[in-house]
């Protein structure tokens, strides 16, 4: 009844007695006024904000009763609560040394509680692993968020049993960063991990058989943006590789072309020739982790194929 209430003083817009849309919300007394006419609509309006007010981000922070949002990257979902480390009370307050021994023994046995058993022990192992991945390759927090929840339905499917856990975890990273249109080659999540890239590549596609990811394959422009900030190419030199890229996606240049790096190398390549801000085929090689012949092979096809006029480095 209350709610039905509440949708009904939502819904007006206007005043019943003169019709004007300038309705007032006087929290202090709880009313709905007109501001045209002076009539009270309600007079047992609900403050549906907090009762308490901030005037910065940590004030904001410390006086909310919620706590963190769940996440899936902890294997609690982060909805466990934790035992501070600060010898104080929660006035602020130093704790009596005749109380730290106890307070010591009762964190001790909180943060054994947490994790109970093998499962969650291997789990948490896992996630703090995708972290520090994560960490090192610059992943944002959606695409985290998104691995680990294909390595718990990866649990869920019995895919670890005979794999090691590193492994898993690469894979579903790099499953995480082509769904989320975020790609990592594998040579760059092999470079982070103990796992060879043949081994990643192999649970990757066990994983997408699995779990029936149905993941489009990545594009050479998914990678534009990144070799050219590696690069220090300016946006006129990105637009140009871009351009570059859907003309030769149009002529059917782009697909089983060894893969969608070696192509975009080259398309950035060809800008940084175009636009003056030559790059050497190595430091493009380098940043795209492949080969120069295979930048040498990709850049003649597309000149030839385009019929684009580049004035080579000296």
């Amino acid at each position: 009844m209350v709610d039905e209430k509440k949708r009904n003083i939502e819904e007006i817009t206007k005043c019943p007695e003169c019709g004007s849309s300038q309705l007032v919300r006087d929290y202090e007394r709880g009313e709905l006024i007109c501001n045209s006419c002076g009539l009270v609509i309600d007079e047992s309006y609900i403050d549906q904000g907090p009762d308490w007010r901030a005037f910065d981000a940590e004030q904001n922070e410390s006086r909310a009763r919620t706590g963190s949002p769940m996440t899936f990257t902890i294997h609690d979902k982060g909805l466990s609560t934790d035992i501070s480390w600060k010898n104080k009370d929660s006035y602020g307050k130093s704790i009596p040394t005749r109380n730290r021994a106890q307070l010591y023994r009762l964190r001790k046995w909180q943060k054994r509680i947490k994790v109970s058993n093998a499962a969650e022990r291997n789990l948490s192992q896992a996630l703090q692993e995708l972290e520090r991945m994560a960490s090192n390759l610059s992943i944002p927090n959606d695409v985290r968020e998104t691995a680990a929840v294909f390595y718990r339905r990866a649990v869920k499917q019995n895919m670890i049993r005979g794999r090691s856990i590193e492994g898993v975890v690469a894979g579903a990273i790099y499953a995480a960063c082509r769904a989320t249109g975020v790609p990592r080659t594998l040579d760059e999540i092999a470079s982070v991990t103990r796992v060879k890239k043949k081994e990643i590549g192999r649970t990757y596609r066990i994983m997408s058989r699995y779990l029936k990811l149905n993941i489009m394959p990545s594009k050479p422009e998914d990678y534009v943006n990144r070799f050219c900030s590696k690069l220090k190419l300016s946006m006129e030199a990105r637009k140009k590789a871009s351009e570059i890229l859907k003309m030769a996606e149009e002529n059917d240049l782009t697909s089983g072309k060894g893969g969608p790096t070696g192509v975009a190398a080259a398309a950035i390549y060809i800008a940084s020739l175009m636009t003056g801000e030559r790059r050497t085929q190595r430091a493009v090689a380098e940043v795209a982790g492949v080969t120069e012949v295979t930048i040498r092979n990709r850049y003649k096809e597309l000149t030839e194929k385009l019929q684009l006029t580049v004035e080579q480095e000296a």
